[in-house]
């Protein structure tokens, strides 16, 4: 990765000029989701309704989708938000959560994938299943493993001219001619609500700093993730305490920090 774009260099940058994200996520998610961008030095916004979504995406650094807790008025919004964010050149990304579970979310996501996100966070479960495959994912659980779903997340990277991640135990990105492996974080992450889905406004947040280099900003948006959840565990007694020490060690970070802990790896 070009040392001027590296995970440190990005993080600084953020926290000189917090960029605005405009956050359509779900009921779950948002105060965890709005306290880690808060964190990171970013400032949320949680806009959803179809009657102000549009325009307030136009004035965000970047835009945000997960589609948790969907309803017919949330879709209406998120349309309007993601035409928007390509009209006005800002950089968007699209959570598909569990969208093979059910016919009106698999509508939801087709209808918001050909509005050409920026990049594209999911489980292996969902990246597999967004290819066209049949995953083993139960509801917003991937039962497949991010190494089952790196073929497929290139194929989907390519086919929709995006960014594709896999988070897991080891998270992979690719933009399908270049990917990474990011190492760290902890098992006690999935036991965090929503933990996940705050990952995905990080990512809209780091790419509001580099709009041009969205390979770049997923990757500093995990690595951030993976370097917070790995000094929390070292500290947590269980979830409870790992989820304040996880807003903990990801406000704490900067940038030499970050850039001497991450571990990166090109495949």
């Amino acid at each position: 990765m070009p040392k001027q774009n590296s995970p440190g260099r990005l993080v600084t940058a953020m926290r000189a000029t917090p960029p605005l994200v405009h956050c359509i996520t779900n009921y779950v998610a948002m105060n965890i989701a709005a306290n880690v961008l808060l964190a990171a030095g970013a400032s949320p916004a949680m806009v959803h309704a179809e009657e102000e979504a549009g325009e307030f995406a136009a004035i965000a650094g970047a835009l945000t989708i997960n589609i948790g807790t969907l309803s017919a008025s949330w879709v209406k919004g998120m349309h309007n938000a993601a035409r928007s964010a390509a009209r006005n050149g800002k950089p968007w990304v699209l959570d598909p959560v569990a969208h093979y579970a059910s016919g009106f979310r698999r509508e939801a996501v087709a209808g918001l994938i050909d509005l050409n996100p920026t990049i594209i966070r999911g489980n292996a479960s969902e990246i597999i299943a967004l290819g066209g495959a049949e995953s083993r994912g139960q509801g917003v659980d991937s039962r497949d493993t991010v190494e089952q779903a790196e073929e497929t997340a290139r194929d989907v990277a390519i086919q929709y001219g995006a960014v594709v991640a896999v988070t897991g135990a080891v998270d992979f990105v690719t933009d399908g001619a270049n990917a990474v492996r990011i190492v760290g974080g902890s098992p006690l992450m999935p036991q965090v609500t929503a933990l996940g889905c705050a990952l995905t406004c990080l990512v809209g947040a780091f790419a509001a700093i580099a709009p041009e280099e969205p390979f770049d900003a997923t990757v500093a948006a995990l690595a951030s993730f993976a370097v917070a959840g790995e000094k929390a565990a070292a500290l947590a007694d269980g979830p409870g305490s790992f989820s304040w020490r996880f807003l903990d060690a990801l406000a704490g970070l900067d940038g030499t920090t970050l850039d001497a802990a991450a571990r990166v790896t090109p495949v």
